[in-house]
């Protein structure tokens, strides 16, 4: 994992005051080291070996985790477990650690053919981060509370027909047709509907499509599938090519896939990044225990060349943009799956890419979303991030959990300005939501604390100026759990609008009072405001 700071130092001293009162690594006046409340009789030299070999192995994969950022359960039971085998671990005390060996598609020959450290050491890191974890994660702390508002969006359900449970993996505007686009993760469909919420046509893809980018120019768009929704190893993911609006489709398959055998990819962008007239793609494979971040070279008549530019899961989102001005695109993604944070590919021309890390975060954030935007106007990028996925091996509630603001000093340099927490925060979008100038922010959370605050699934977050934002939640929203967003002027007022896909079928440890798999496949918040602020 990372920190949402560009070096280590800088973390610590955030850390220290966001966890004020854990129990991370606090020295005792006899030299000791502060323990939680169910390892207080761990040796003290072996949590001091256990925090040097932590740096040696730990760090050498991911930006190095402090045991402050879990709880001692989730370590214990879960996370170390799940990282002994990556080190060739695979018992430890008599219990066999978790793997994927048995997966044909990823085999014994991913894991390292020896242990890396000899048990007595792999002790050590265990007893370093299981003794000096808090007992529990503090709650989230909120400088300004959340305030009800029912006068900001005028909430409309799609009221159609829709799959029982609704099960959206994916919402889109398209302004060309007027129309929403879903998919859905049970009924493997492509539905399409009117501006009433009406649904006007639904085709079976045989997959999940989570994202869409129209080929300019040629009338139609590139789909991404991703084939099974559900964390696995296998090479059913596909790219597909569509008509606009999409209509053909043959036995549950598109009739022109140009990419297939791909690793759960969740994310695609469009660019010309050779410059030689045709319309190139990169591809995010989330993967799971495999992944790739990959472009895929257009030779024309439907032949495309893939070339990897990392060989590692949790590619999530690419955002092209020519940062250097040098009329060549780049390419800037989020990585989640460990090695969490955003790296620059800067297109050096001829398909080729320098790689730059911009920013890394711990690995149990779980990195959702990024974007760039000009908050303070100075004609340079800065980073608009979230991160809240709590479908991982510690499903615990995280203060850390949120929506982020990196500031761009003008030599890519990003410094952390503004965080405000929301539990298992998957996406925040910025516009001018109230039409007075500066840029809002709208955010969705697909973990929220849904028992005592259900209402964090989606909350608007005004501009009041210098980085504050006034929090508001919406009544209405918590008939679903929304999952993913779009932003578009739906009605043509001028004023951008806002789509929640809800996708009901998540994982089954959060339970709501609201029962979601009731609740439409989506719904469209109509923007009320307009600069009567």
């Amino acid at each position: 994992m990372l920190s949402p700071l560009s070096n280590f130092s800088a973390m610590k001293r955030e850390l220290k005051i966001l966890f004020a009162g854990s129990l991370f690594l606090a020295a005792c006046g006899s030299g000791g080291y502060k323990k939680n409340s169910t390892h207080m009789d761990v040796d003290d030299g072996l949590i001091a070996r256990g925090d040097s070999l932590a740096v040696k192995y730990c760090g050498s994969c991911h930006q190095l985790p402090s045991p402050d950022q879990l709880d001692a359960g989730s370590w214990e039971q879960n996370v170390l477990p799940q990282m002994g085998p990556r080190l060739g671990i695979f018992q430890y005390l008599n219990k066999r650690y978790p793997n994927n060996i048995g997966d044909p598609n990823v085999g014994r020959e991913f894991y390292p053919a020896k242990a890396a450290m000899p048990e007595k050491d792999w002790a050590a890191v265990v007893a370093y981060y299981t003794a000096l974890a808090p007992d529990s994660l503090p709650p989230q702390q909120r400088t300004v509370a959340l305030q009800a508002d029912t006068s900001l969006f005028r909430i409309e359900r799609a009221t159609g027909k829709a799959t029982t449970p609704p099960a959206t993996c994916f919402v889109r505007y398209e302004p060309k047709m007027g129309q929403v686009l879903t998919s859905d993760v049970i009924g493997h469909t492509l539905d399409v509907w009117d501006k009433s919420g009406q649904q006007t046509n639904s085709l079976l893809i045989g997959g999940s499509i989570v994202d869409i980018v129209a080929d300019q120019g040629n009338n139609r768009y590139f789909a991404c599938n991703m084939g099974p929704f559900g964390p696995n190893n296998a090479l059913a993911g596909h790219i597909d090519r569509l008509p606009i609006p999409p209509e053909i489709f043959a036995n549950g398959r598109p009739l022109f896939i140009l990419a297939d055998s791909l690793l759960r990819p969740v994310n695609i962008a469009a660019a010309d990044l050779t410059g030689d007239g045709l319309t190139d793609l990169v591809v995010c494979e989330f993967g799971y225990i495999k992944g790739e971040l990959a472009w895929l070279e257009n030779w024309g008549n439907g032949q495309y060349q893939k070339h990897i530019l990392r060989n590692i899961p949790g590619a999530i989102r690419v955002v092209v943009q020519d940062y250097n001005h040098d009329g060549l695109p780049d390419l800037w993604v989020l990585f989640a799956q460990g090695d969490e944070g955003i790296v620059l590919y800067t297109n050096k021309g001829h398909g080729q890419f320098g790689e730059q890390q911009v920013l890394r975060f711990p690995p149990s954030y779980g990195s959702t979303y990024f974007e760039l935007d000009d908050f303070n106007k100075d004609g340079n990028p800065d980073i608009l991030y979230t991160c809240g996925d709590n479908a991982d091996f510690s499903t615990v509630l995280k203060p850390y959990h949120g929506v982020y603001i990196f500031m761009n000093d003008g030599h890519m340099h990003f410094t952390r300005r503004y965080f405000f927490p929301i539990n298992g925060c998957y996406r925040a979008v910025a516009g001018d939501f109230d039409g007075d100038g500066d840029l809002d922010l709208a955010t969705i959370s697909y973990f929220a604390d849904y028992q005592r605050q259900p209402e964090e699934g989606f909350i608007y977050l005004e501009n009041t100026g210098n980085f504050g934002f006034k929090p508001y939640s919406v009544p209405g929203t918590e008939c679903g759990r929304w999952i993913t967003m779009d932003v578009g002027d739906t009605d043509g007022d001028g004023k951008p609008d806002i789509l929640l896909a809800n996708c009901s079928v998540g994982p089954g440890f959060m339970h709501s009072a609201t029962d979601w798999k009731k609740g439409p496949p989506y719904v469209l918040l109509h923007n009320q405001m307009g600069g009567r602020r």
